[in-house]
């Protein structure tokens, strides 16, 4: 009898929580070899499957059919060409708005190439750009359909919010009488948080959990030919063996200058995993406020523009001696003879908002953590998550401090992407505009000082 009221109890407290929720999961690990992305120094495709890749969808509605759906991807990054796609399909065949629907991927440099993503960093022969292609396709569908699948299994659901800390993130940024490299930076800014959504079923059972964490996954390095999906891939896998029957969903922060440290072996990408997991679990044993509704989600895109630039910038780029530098300078010089040169990109910023508590700001591209910093100085740090990789992943995003200082974020990178150069010195200014639109929008007000 006493079990039957608990029940009774546990379920009136669910429903008048009125959320619905469905999860869903798609392997997308590509058939046969593939070439990898992240790393220019690699020259063959993959070597086998150390994790199977996925993308994991979690749908979210509330009492008033406010819908959203967050798909988190094992892979480098999606090009706008892909989620562009996803998200007109998925507004045809189950009317879910573009705002509503959050596309995030980990940024593991052990998944395959998805085009146009890097587009300067591969001279890839006819057969392996092919594979690729039908890579890209078949994912694009796998997309569409884990939405769809997610938003097909709502059920009552019980949502909660917590945040732990982890900290194998780095500052990767390292200065020296030659200017900034890639390196270590033990005094340089970070973000540890690591941020946990739990949501439970009618009955009480865990059902899924999506965390984050701002960090490059980047522990297994280019000489690694095994597809996975770094330490996040280990993460999730430990989650879900700690809590069977739940769906692990990872999403990738404003890491964009964070590396994992250590790094380079098969070992610190397990360790790193299962310290995250670990931190996981035991936010998830305590007792985590439920959210509430309304959901309210809004999306913008703007324009960032690049420093200025001249034909004869790329003329003389064509002659370097650099074979990433002379594809990124006949590229530029393509689009000047077809009168549309590189001057500025579009650049997404989403938000999603759990009535008046748990906010999920999703940017664009490799954000480096000073964003995230501002974010919660400007809005208050309680119950709000900055994500980056979300939509679309261009480039680096570096803030006016890392645009001065230089190095791989702010200007090295840029050719690798086959952007024009580094942005103009407005640039965080203007996505913080947009950050201030979208909040607003959702009804996140900055706080008072």
């Amino acid at each position: 009898m006493k079990h039957a009221l608990f029940l009774l109890a546990m379920s009136g407290a669910l429903s008048a929580a009125g959320f619905k929720a469905g999860v869903a999961r798609i392997d997308i690990t590509p058939e046969g070899p593939i070439w990898m992305s992240g790393y220019a120094s690699r020259k063959q495709p993959s070597q086998g499957v150390l994790q199977r890749l996925w993308a994991k969808a979690l749908a979210v509605e509330d009492a008033r059919q406010g819908r959203a759906v967050i798909v988190t991807t094992d892979l480098i990054g999606l090009p706008r060409a892909v989620s562009d796609v996803v998200a007109a399909r998925v507004l045809k065949q189950y009317g879910l708005p573009r705002a509503a629907l959050l596309l995030n991927s980990s940024h593991t440099h052990t998944g395959p190439v998805v085009r146009p993503n890097l587009s300067t960093m591969y001279a890839l022969d006819e057969e392996n750009d092919r594979r690729i292609g039908a890579y890209t396709r078949e994912l694009t569908d796998k997309l569409v359909a884990v939405a769809g699948a997610a938003l097909g299994d709502l059920r009552p659901a019980r949502l909660s919010y917590g945040a732990g800390s982890a900290g194998f993130a780095m500052n990767r940024r390292e200065f020296t009488p030659k200017g900034v490299r890639l390196g270590r930076n033990p005094q340089g800014p970070v973000d540890h948080q690591a941020p946990v959504l739990r949501v439970d079923a009618e009955d009480g059972r865990l059902r899924a959990v999506l965390f984050a964490y701002a960090c490059h996954n980047t522990t297994l390095t280019g000489e690694f030919y095994e597809l996975s999906g770094d330490y996040a891939g280990f993460a999730q896998a430990e989650v879900e063996k700690a809590h069977p029957g739940a769906t692990a969903l990872f999403m990738a922060l404003c890491g964009g200058d964070q590396n994992p440290e250590p790094r380079g072996t098969l070992q610190w990408a397990e360790a790193h995993g299962k310290a995250l997991a670990a931190e996981v679990s035991r936010v998830l044993a305590g007792k985590l406020p439920p959210l509430a509704g309304p959901l309210r989600s809004h999306f913008r895109l703007i324009e960032l523009p690049f420093a200025a630039h001249s034909r004869d910038t790329f003329e003389k780029e064509l002659k370097d001696s650099n074979p990433y530098r002379v594809r990124r300078a006949q590229a530029m010089l393509k689009a000047y003879d077809e009168r549309r040169p590189v001057r500025r990109t579009p650049y997404p910023i989403q938000a999603i908002r759990f009535g008046k508590g748990l906010t999920l700001l999703a940017l664009g591209g490799e954000v480096v953590v000073d964003y995230a910093l501002r974010v919660k100085k400007e809005f208050g740090p309680d119950q709000i998550v900055v994500a980056a990789y979300s939509n679309d992943v261009m480039c680096y995003i570096p803030s006016l401090r890392v645009l001065k200082e230089g190095g791989y974020e702010a200007v090295d990178s840029m050719v690798y992407y086959g952007q024009p150069g580094p942005f103009a010195e407005d640039v965080e200014e203007r996505v913080f505009a947009g950050i201030h639109a979208v909040l607003k929008a959702v009804g996140r007000n900055p706080v008072r000082r």
